[in-house]
């Protein structure tokens, strides 16, 4: 686990058949300053401040992915998502619900919510 180093986090985690790719395209390089020369638009391009303050984490792997997961989110359970709130997201276009912090099918008013 990462120690915070200048002020609040905030993690997430995303669902997508690629997620751990396109997050890591999104971040751009670990090194700060390869980021702002190979990848100027990145997260860590525009925001990075030194290799160890560089904005933004994200796993290099599904294995890392699940242990980082188990370490914020020591409730959530990856197969109960799969099987039961999943399929939910795909009946339809999803909304976010800020106070909630949870996505549900638009039109549900958040009931039921993913």
């Amino acid at each position: 686990m990462t120690q915070n180093l200048g002020g609040p986090i905030r993690a997430y985690i995303l669902a997508h058949k690629d997620a751990i790719q396109l997050w890591r395209t999104l971040m751009g390089p670990t090194r700060v300053f390869r980021a702002r020369h190979v990848a100027p638009d990145s997260i860590r391009g525009s925001f990075g401040l030194t290799d160890t303050r560089n904005t933004t984490h994200g796993s290099d792997s599904v294995v890392s992915a699940s242990r980082e997961i188990a370490a914020f989110f020591p409730d959530f359970s990856e197969q109960r998502w799969y099987e039961e709130e999943e399929p939910q997201l795909r009946c339809g276009p999803v909304c976010y619900s800020p106070e909630g912090g949870v996505h549900y099918v638009a039109g549900t008013g958040g009931l039921g919510a993913a």
